[in-house]
């Protein structure tokens, strides 16, 4: 009768062993899948320049920096989720983000733009903007700048510009090397930040292409492309 009872009590025992340890196996392989996917699913603030009362630069034929900002952030945006990014703009709407007072709007503006990359600590940010150059109206097409003081900045911004050189090549017959710069936006963060200047409105030919939804959806797609290439 002892010996009965034993056996049961050991064939009880391993089972119940092994029942503990396929329930930990899974538990451990659930909770490796599930780190893999925050630590894989990096974070872009995408940062559209100018807004509100700072309309930026104005084209020839009357498209406004601000609002082209805006525009391919969003689309970047609608691109980077499909894409299993995080993403976090700095603007959603027309406004800029001084507030309603239009003393020193500019430097509120910027301040609160750094609060926000400061207080999410992203994995990189990229400002989007439209360049100019009165003095050459002929001049054109994408160039990528970053902090001179940033290895990792740099590094994005060469995998941007040479996605974005396929454009370049394309549409103005010349490729472009990203290049260094002092700007508030590439200053606020460590993190690798970046500034796209999409192109020149003061060249119609830019301007033209930046007024093309198409054209737009080209630019974005290889900015994403640009930002898929760094993270690998």
């Amino acid at each position: 009768m002892f010996i009965v009872i034993k056996r049961k009590t050991l064939i009880i025992a391993f089972c119940l062993v092994l029942v503990i340890l396929a329930a930990t196996g899974t538990g451990i392989a659930l909770s490796q899948k599930q780190t893999f996917a925050v630590q894989s699913k990096k974070t872009v603030v995408i940062d559209a320049g100018h807004g509100g009362a700072d309309r930026g630069v104005i084209g020839k034929n009357g498209l406004v920096e601000s609002t082209l900002n805006l525009t391919v952030s969003k689309l970047l945006e609608t691109k980077l989720l499909a894409s299993d990014f995080s993403v976090v703009m700095t603007r959603t709407t027309e406004d800029g983000l001084y507030g309603d007072s239009l003393e020193n709007f500019k430097s509120r503006d910027f301040a609160e733009r750094k609060r926000i990359i400061t207080e999410l600590g992203p994995d990189m940010v990229v400002s989007i903007h439209a360049n100019k150059f009165p003095q050459n109206a002929s001049r054109r097409g994408i160039q990528v700048f970053y902090n001179k003081s940033s290895q990792e900045g740099k590094a994005l911004a060469l995998s941007l510009q040479n996605s974005l050189n396929t454009l370049n090549e394309k549409y103005v017959g010349k490729t472009f090397s990203p290049l260094a710069g002092e700007y508030f936006m590439l200053n606020c963060t460590k993190k690798p930040s970046v500034i796209v200047e999409c192109g020149f409105l003061s060249n119609v030919e830019d301007e033209k292409l930046l007024s093309d939804p198409a054209y737009r959806e080209e630019l974005t797609d290889y900015i994403l492309l640009g930002i898929t290439n760094y993270i690998k």
